[in-house]
């Protein structure tokens, strides 16, 4: 790599974009394989949701910790380790929809391990991305989630009805050893001169005056941050932390609600089979790959253009995001055409992904110091939401079932949506009011 003037901050987005990639093709592979195996052996709607929400307890339970870990350890090592691990509990647990028991073990399993990715992630990225390249560092990589669910709606239904449920594990299993390899190979932690421990203030803080006590510290190859007490308390009630939290979780609800949903949704509710819908199946997420990068091109050329405050930006592009989402959201169940659900999904899911240029990199915002802790907690609520959304969703139908037995009518799905249209009207108004994009923690 020595010669090619190609900057390594660049190759190690990429590896995290990848990353959030081979995630994405696991769990929307997960809930499609599943849903398949489900169907077939005839489990009920509400039982498809517990298990289908599995994951995100065992999600939920690590993101604060995977925080912490990357704070202590380096997110680039924790990186490592919970891509092994999950990618390994795919390789080995067999997929059984009446061997109830494996399948919660095996989904806390992946859970608990994909929890500490987006801490990591963020923790490598504010060591190595400089300030005025954030927002769109941070689009693309979290784009990968988006391209990955798209990927894996457009092949893993095929290879499902040709090779069966359990090759969609295999081939996860096999995506995530071979990024291990490359991550193992290619990435390392930021070159700080004489002092590669101190790397954890992240790249943003050099910039940054440091009092005179720290300085010193540094300067004898100290690491303050590692020791540096996490302001806990501060960070909890702090209103725009909670402002990032309320939207973190409104965002998942409508994400994880319609990624665990939309293909009970295309089967039953509108009558399509999801392999004869081609391509058109991958579009909500396609578009949301694009609209998130989007946000973030545009966000960055904002602040640096000096057009708009970084808080004035960050509103304005959380609120056209998460307004334009909920008119869609709301909308899904009056077209009855797999195009007029494709196309409000699509809308839906494109602009919250715009909306992730305001909430989601205000955490670098407010707190560079502690992205992935603020990360983690805010993540937590977005866990709570899949926990929440997908279960609910669940319970919904299963009461829907009892008046339509084939939920083939609108009316089943009508409250599905528009809880999360709800829901983005809510958060958007809370973000207006109580964010900010000053930095509150040193």
């Amino acid at each position: 790599m020595g010669t090619m003037k190609f900057p390594k901050r660049y190759l190690v987005v990429i590896l995290t974009f990848i990353c959030t990639s081979v995630c994405y093709i696991e769990r929307v592979g997960f809930s499609i394989a599943y849903t398949f195996a489900a169907d077939a052996v005839g489990v009920n709607q509400a039982s498809k949701g517990t298990i289908l929400s599995t994951f995100y307890y065992g999600y939920a339970c690590s993101q604060v910790p995977g925080g912490w870990a990357a704070q202590k350890i380096g997110g680039r090592k924790v990186l490592l380790l919970s891509f092994v691990l999950w990618s390994a509990t795919c390789a080995l647990v067999p997929l059984d929809p009446n061997r109830v028991f494996v399948m919660v073990v095996a989904r806390l399993l992946v859970g608990v391990a994909q929890g500490f990715i987006f801490p990591s992630i963020h923790t490598v990225l504010a060591q190595w991305v400089p300030p005025h390249e954030r927002s769109r560092s941070v689009s693309l990589t979290t784009s990968g989630m988006y391209l990955g669910a798209a990927a894996g709606m457009l092949f893993l239904p095929s290879l499902v009805k040709y090779k069966g449920p359990q090759a969609v594990f295999l081939v996860e299993a096999a995506l995530g050893a071979m990024w291990s390899l490359l991550w193992f190979k290619y990435a390392s932690d930021p070159p700080r001169s004489e002092h590669p421990k101190a790397t954890a203030a992240g790249f943003g803080e050099s910039a940054l005056p440091i009092n005179g006590s720290e300085k010193l510290k540094l300067e004898n190859g100290g690491s303050s941050i590692r020791s540096a007490k996490i302001p806990w308390k501060k960070i909890l009630l702090s209103l725009p932390v909670w402002a990032i939290v309320v939207n973190n979780f409104t965002f998942h609800y409508a994400l994880y609600v319609l990624m665990n949903w939309l293909p009970t949704y295309f089967e039953l509710g509108l009558q399509l089979s999801l392999q004869e819908m081609g391509s058109s199946k991958m579009l909500p997420y396609l578009n949301m790959f694009v609209f998130s990068n989007i946000g973030g091109v545009v966000a960055d050329h904002l602040v640096t253009k000096r057009i708009l405050s970084v808080t004035r930006t960050r509103k304005l592009l959380n609120t056209i995001g998460f307004i334009v989402a909920s008119l869609a959201l709301m909308a899904i169940p009056i077209f009855r055409t797999s195009g007029g659900a494709v196309l409000c999904s699509s809308v839906a899911l494109g602009f919250l992904a715009l909306g992730r240029a305001g909430f989601a990199v205000n955490h670098m915002d407010v707190a560079p110091r502690y992205a992935g802790i603020v990360m983690g907690v805010s993540n937590t609520a977005g866990t709570l939401a899949g926990i929440i959304g997908v279960d609910l969703t669940g319970k919904l139908l299963e009461a829907a079932r009892s008046v339509d037995s084939s939920l083939s009518s609108p009316e089943s799905w009508r409250l599905v949506f528009f809880i999360p249209g709800l829901l983005c009207i809510f958060s958007s108004l809370v973000f207006l009011l109580f964010s900010t994009g000053e930095r509150i923690f040193d």
